[in-house]
């Protein structure tokens, strides 16, 4: 009894790892899901809010596809640099690409817009303005790709080595700006000096400059705080305008499904990304102040800083005459801009 009983056993055990074999295998000849693969090329930094932002939207992507589509991201200008990614992207070197619009000057007329000095209060109004501008302007530049988001850093404010309190004390100060800042500051009088962000600290080290003019998460993410123990904080004098583009054959070729999750991230991205470094900010005040007890923040009072945006009115004149003479509707451009930041300043700006 003994014996047949192990061998009924034996033989129902067999069949039991048979099943599972059988199992195993067919679950490996048949994945739950097939993998799209998609790159996502950046320039700056891996910690800098560009590519935190890009990180994010990865990990939310790859959740909300349940895996269906995986992401690999390029940080630091691993795959394109800002020279090349925009051109990168339209010739498929990467699938995904985030570029600052404002780095070429006159290539985006409709994004440009947004870069004027129009004193915005933090990244999340400019960022939703310039998602909406977009959305609904459709700019012809972007026609060769497909627009996943746009965003802004938050407003430049002048980080300096002595206190700039008004036009007197900016008159001839060298200044690093790039783009827009630079014409900005050479309006206002001081000496600005172009670099990128990256040569700024040994600049600052070696008194090839006196300051920076940007937006502020720089006072912790490059250690500016350590030579800049001055804040002029309340100019807003522009932001930097970004955007995330996707090649157009690759987007053509996704399914709807994962169409759908791209498209209904597009906004919220926006929102997300300016919420994010808008507290960035804030953090990183917050470390200068406590980490060098001289830090100062100042702000110039109303009249001055009327003085100073009466000076940066040419820009404006200058932008809708060059482009309402190219056909391009800047003046309805510029309305819209000046609506939308209205209203998101009521929502966002409390």
């Amino acid at each position: 009894m003994k014996q047949k009983a192990l061998f009924i056993w034996i033989v129902f055990l067999s069949f039991g790892l048979l099943g599972t074999l059988i199992l195993g295998n067919s679950l490996l000849i048949t994945p739950a899901h097939a993998q799209i693969k998609l790159s996502y090329a950046n320039f700056p930094p891996a910690p800098t809010f560009p590519c935190v932002q890009m990180e994010r939207w990865k990990t939310e992507v790859e959740k909300r596809t349940a895996g269906k589509v995986k992401v690999d991201t390029y940080p630091g200008s691993t795959l394109l640099n800002p020279k090349n990614m925009f051109d990168g992207v339209i010739a498929g070197t990467a699938d995904i690409g985030n570029l600052a619009t404002s780095y070429q000057p006159g290539a985006f007329p409709v994004v440009e817009a947004v870069d004027l000095p129009l004193g915005w209060p933090n990244a999340t109004v400019a960022s939703l303005v310039l998602w909406e501008l977009v959305d609904k302007y459709k700019p012809k530049e972007f026609e060769k790709v497909k627009v996943l988001t746009m965003f802004t850093c938050p407003p430049a404010n002048i980080m300096s080595m002595k206190p700039v309190r008004n036009l007197a004390d900016l008159k001839g100060y060298e200044l690093r700006a790039s783009g827009t800042g630079a014409k900005i500051l050479g309006l206002l009088g001081a000496a600005p000096v172009a670099m990128p962000q990256s040569d700024v600290p040994e600049a600052l080290q070696k008194g090839v400059i006196k300051g920076n003019v940007s937006s502020m998460e720089v006072l912790k993410d490059f250690k500016y705080a350590e030579y800049c123990r001055y804040v002029t904080a309340n100019v807003n004098l522009f932001v930097v305008s970004f955007a995330v583009v996707m090649n157009q054959a690759k987007w053509n070729s996704l399914p709807d499904d994962v169409k759908k999750v791209f498209d209904d991230m597009r906004r919220e991205q926006a929102i997300w990304t300016g919420q994010y470094v808008d507290n960035h900010v804030n953090a990183a005040l917050k470390w200068s102040k406590e980490t060098f007890k001289d830090f100062q923040m100042l702000e110039l009072p109303k009249d001055e800083l009327s003085r100073w945006y009466a000076l940066l009115n040419p820009m404006m004149d200058k932008y809708l005459a060059d482009y309402e003479a190219k056909g391009i509707p800047a003046k309805a451009i510029l309305n819209d801009v000046m609506n939308l930041k209205e209203k998101y300043t009521k929502e966002y700006a409390k």
